[in-house]
């Protein structure tokens, strides 16, 4: 396998800022843990050096590393304020903290998210910071999913997606312009630092910014709705969230009123980055996958105002 100059030079500068911070010894080597075209991520000892997507703009991307260093409660905060160029890439250098272990689905965390993601709503979001990028990410899955040849797959995700409104489909701008969002949660974007068993924090700033906070909920929403997420993990994340005083849903009551459109969203985002990985590796959808577009099918064709829970 060929590697490519920028995970060479990426390496190379993880180890040069882990050595720069530390004086003692250092016994490991560098570990690439993600090597993707929207980014590549390596880490050597307890530095993590992140190239982030090549459409990355630095005016974007500076006051979201502002924020995360400024919310060192909520947010893993940077090691540095500036990004440096690789390779005409943006790269940023954050500790480590140890990620949820997906062999031990019982411990996951999902009240803690549920906390941190109520405390990061009821910030005040700093000035400069841009929308919310989940619509725009749901918006080029649906792009890729036209692209791939599984078009009879794609017929319910397309039905489903053409219910949602304009701004769940990044046409219009969003309403709220004021809440701070992380704008892409899922439990691969917690970690505890200090590692191994500091505090749950949020990573990940790529999509930060102000928008509608419905979104952070909508993913574990969307698993409730399509039978992978337990009752009991969904009632414990929304109660957390509630009880930490969350303005995404009431405070009470049926919270899908507020859910469901971003649910939906999600939830067609997931069916349509599903539907087109299985097309690219030349193989049928997996059980879960299937359960997502199946649940899109049932959007399709069920009106908008009788589809609480996607008519589970």
């Amino acid at each position: 396998m060929t590697t490519h100059p920028l995970l060479t030079e990426l390496t190379l500068r993880a180890r040069t800022e882990a050595h720069s911070r530390s004086s003692s010894a250092c016994p490991c080597g560098a570990n690439t843990l993600a090597d993707r075209p929207d980014a590549t991520v390596v880490r050597h000892a307890d530095t993590v050096a992140k190239a982030h997507a090549p459409d990355t703009a630095p005016a974007d991307l500076a006051p979201r590393l502002a924020a995360a260093a400024h919310l060192p409660g909520i947010l893993l905060p940077p090691l540095a304020d500036t990004p440096v160029d690789l390779h005409g890439r943006l790269v940023t250098f954050w500790p480590y903290g140890e990620p949820v272990d997906p062999q031990n689905p019982d411990a996951a965390p999902w009240q803690a998210a549920a906390i941190l993601l109520a405390h990061l709503h009821r910030t005040p979001a700093p000035p400069g910071l841009p929308p919310m990028r989940g619509p725009a990410k749901a918006a080029l899955a649906m792009a890729r999913l036209l692209s791939t040849s599984r078009r009879r797959h794609a017929v319910p995700v397309l039905r489903a997606w053409r219910t949602l409104p304009s701004w769940a489909r990044a046409e219009t701008p969003m309403s709220d312009t004021t809440t701070l969002c992380h704008g892409d949660l899922h439990l691969g974007q917690l970690v505890r630092h200090p590692a191994p068993d500091g505090p749950w924090r949020l990573i990940d700033v790529d999509d930060l910014g102000v928008g509608e906070p419905t979104w952070d909920l909508a993913r574990p929403a969307a698993w409730y709705a399509c039978g992978l997420l337990p009752p009991d993990d969904w009632s414990r994340f929304l109660g957390a969230y509630r009880a930490a005083g969350g303005p995404a849903v009431p405070a009470e009551g049926d919270p899908w009123p507020a859910l469901d459109v971003a649910a939906r969203a999600l939830t067609v985002q997931t069916a349509a980055r599903a539907i087109a990985k299985a097309t690219e590796a030349g193989r049928a959808l997996d059980d879960v996958e299937q359960a997502v577009v199946d649940a899109c099918d049932r959007m399709g064709s069920t009106p908008p105002e009788l589809a609480d829970g996607f008519a589970k």
